[in-house]
């Protein structure tokens, strides 16, 4: 296997989606992400070290979470104006795949996901200032709105600019990425333990649900692939 070097051109997600070799991918709101069920430690030891030796592969720091029973692998790149995937990512997913795939170890899709806390504001600096200090997180991508955690383990935060108080509504929600073809089965799990949904009007992109007393959450899809499915 040869890494591809050059070809940092950025990518949306579905152009991710829409490419050939990444089916054990999923775009959510960090990144490409994939889940390999290795089994154990040991294993996920050993795959971890195969990673190593693709060439090249430190170039794009992907972010590697070692388990029990599997490992995580996210591919982003977080640079000072860009954060999002690149053709480059395309061909690492490939070739990360391909290694899972020579030590038998299979991909698990539906197992990934991405938890970001939103939080309304009407001051908005002042607000993501207490934050950031409280936190202990970095602007994202000269974002004045996005926070992240800059070990790239805490949940990110998104700060949504508010005109008027909302007094009736909850002022901080849960924004759960997942899969583009996990979305329904996760929603209808929500609603029949008790939830509804409170709006679709961005679906299949985004769907508000509520749990029996009112709190919000979102469910969020990132560039589903051609044709898109209706989820509604």
């Amino acid at each position: 296997m040869t890494y591809v070097e050059g070809s940092t051109e950025r990518v949306r997600p579905q152009q991710f989606h829409e490419a050939a070799g990444v089916a054990d991918w999923r775009v959510v709101g960090e990144g490409a992400c994939a889940y390999f069920r290795t089994g154990s430690f040991e294993a996920g030891a050993r795959f971890v070290r195969a990673l190593g030796e693709i060439p090249g592969v430190g170039d794009e720091s992907p972010d590697v979470d070692v388990r029990q029973k599997g490992v995580t692998v996210r591919l982003i790149t977080v640079t000072d104006d860009y954060y999002g995937l690149t053709e480059r990512h395309v061909e690492l997913a490939r070739q990360i795949s391909a290694v899972a795939r020579t030590l038998d170890i299979p991909a698990d899709p539906s197992a990934v996901q991405t938890v970001q806390v939103t939080v309304d504001a009407l001051a908005g600096p002042d607000v993501v200032a207490f934050w950031r200090a409280l936190l202990g997180y970095q602007d994202r991508a000269g974002s004045g709105e996005d926070l992240m955690d800059p070990r790239r383990r805490g949940a990110p935060f998104y700060f949504q600019q508010m005109d008027a108080p909302r007094p009736q509504r909850n002022r901080v929600h849960v924004d759960v990425w997942v899969p583009y073809d996990q979305a329904e089965a996760r929603i209808a799990a929500a609603l029949a333990a008790g939830g509804r949904l409170v709006n679709d009007a961005d679906a299949p992109s985004n769907w508000v649900l509520a749990d029996p007393e009112g709190n919000e959450a979102c469910v969020g899809v990132a560039g589903p692939p051609a044709p898109t499915a209706d989820l509604r």
